[in-house]
């Protein structure tokens, strides 16, 4: 995964002190119909996020317990909730997120995965009014924080999911951190772009742009209390994890659900996933089992 380009990006984040300040989303919440489809495609099974996604419903597998009420906050399309309710299918999910032109979205990805076991809301994350408290057994929320407006927003965000978060609740939330550097955003938002489509390029660069840095996602994070581990892509923060202590092992069904899927990737979304997982590996965050 990381090639001459790459590298010299990375190294050069190294090196800046420069700190880039935050441009929000153009558009806090998604509702344009281009924008959505754009995106649902990238994550679809053929598309450049597939091995994003199996990383991280990975990484969720041993925070997920078998009978467990599952929160998945901004869940968009419902491509990475997909995967999620396929590797975790006596765990239950609820699917949230404010636009309703996702929703719609969200409907027909787990009509057409013929995914049983997931529910889908509306609602805004910063203000769960309809949940009560310590509802959930896990929360997660995976590349979606960037969407928020500003840091009060982010912060509100943390406040709701501890409230209702079970105690000692599993936890699951990755986001970009904000690069230094301009060119090194262009970079990783162009870098595929012959396999993705313009309007997913363009949304990609406004997403890196609108990253909170590892200090605020940091601080935000502190808000969730106590057993939280961070984790960081090597050298620069590409992605950041904070992820809860895991809750149980895998069984050999689970590896097996693992497996399976990861066999049903191409070979180049699978180069794509070892080539990720060796990058946040360097940073000492390793896959939770075997997949060959």
């Amino acid at each position: 995964m990381i090639d001459a380009a790459m590298l010299f990006h990375l190294l050069a984040e190294q090196l800046s002190w420069r700190v880039l300040p935050r441009v929000p989303e153009p558009e806090l919440i998604t509702q344009d119909l281009a924008q959505i489809a754009a995106f649902e495609a990238a994550g679809r099974e053929d598309g450049v996020l597939a091995f994003t996604y199996f990383f991280h419903a990975l990484h969720i597998m041993p925070v997920v317990r078998p009978g467990d009420r599952v929160l998945d906050l901004a869940c968009g399309p419902a491509n990475q909730l997909a995967q999620m309710a396929r590797l975790n299918p006596e765990a239950r999910f609820v699917g949230l997120d404010a636009s309703a032109n996702m929703l719609d979205r969200a409907r027909a990805t787990l009509a057409r995965c013929a995914i049983g076991n997931v529910e889908l809301v509306a609602g805004d994350m910063t203000r769960l009014t309809d949940l009560e408290d310590a509802v959930f057994d896990c929360v997660t929320c995976t590349m979606s924080l960037h969407h928020l407006p500003d840091l009060a927003a982010l912060a509100g965000a943390m406040r709701e999911v501890r409230r209702v978060l079970k105690p000692d609740g599993g936890l699951y939330i990755v986001d970009f951190g904000r690069f230094r550097r301009t060119s090194t955003q262009r970079y990783f938002a162009q870098v595929h772009r012959d396999a993705q489509s313009a309007q997913f390029t363009q949304d990609y660069l406004h997403s890196l742009r609108a990253a909170f840095s590892v200090d605020e996602l940091t601080a935000a994070a502190a808000l969730l209390g106590p057993g939280y581990v961070r984790h960081l892509t090597m050298l620069v923060p590409l992605m950041v994890v904070f992820k809860s202590h895991d809750r149980r092992a895998l069984d050999a069904a689970s590896q097996r659900l693992a497996r399976n899927l990861y066999g049903e990737m191409t070979k180049t979304q699978q180069r794509a996933f070892r080539g990720l997982a060796r990058w946040f590996r360097g940073a000492g965050y390793a896959v939770p089992c075997m997949l060959a």
